[in-house]
């Protein structure tokens, strides 16, 4: 009886210590900062994909909402992260014997600027890129919305990380 109970209490025990890692941990002073201001990022790129835009912004804010406690506001933030969609482009690559390419790439490149109002660190203005790569043999058309929310996602993870996560 004894070795029963002693034989459930330690694998109750070792059943709930678990090590968890996650690196998508904002660091953020939620006394000193509460509220951020996501501005909208315009598509400014030379090839335009009409979705694009209002995805992207949809994405921001439910990541940030969903990853931190800070309020979103229309303006005037602790936090404010600003920019616009500056390149989406394909390119062809691994060129065939034919002269025609096997494989093409998709890139989404984003200019990102992020200053938080409340300290003194300096504005960080970076530009992002995700790029995705797809076979030629494929139409366009048919895989660029899941390629496209693969970049965002890409995207917009790393700008979380740039901007809310001290490491």
């Amino acid at each position: 009886m004894k070795r029963s109970i002693l034989f459930l209490l330690l694998l109750f025990v070792t059943s709930s210590c678990r090590i968890s890692y996650s690196f998508r941990t904002a660091s953020i002073n939620y006394d000193l900062t509460k509220t951020l201001y996501i501005g909208h990022f315009v598509n400014q790129a030379p090839l335009v994909y009409p979705p694009l835009e209002q995805r992207f912004n949809e994405e921001m804010k439910d990541y940030f909402t969903r990853n931190t406690r800070l309020q979103l506001v229309n303006q005037n933030g602790d936090m404010e992260i600003e920019g616009e969609i500056v390149g989406y482009e394909l390119t062809p690559l691994a060129v065939q014997e034919d002269a025609f390419a096997s494989e093409t790439k998709l890139t989404m490149t984003v200019r990102m600027r992020f200053r938080n109002n409340k300290t003194d660190d300096p504005e960080l203005d970076e530009r992002i890129s995700a790029n995705r790569t797809f076979s030629s043999n494929t139409m366009f058309d048919n895989v660029q919305d899941q390629l496209i929310e693969e970049l965002i996602e890409e995207i917009v993870d790393q700008i979380f990380n740039a901007t809310m996560s001290n490491w």
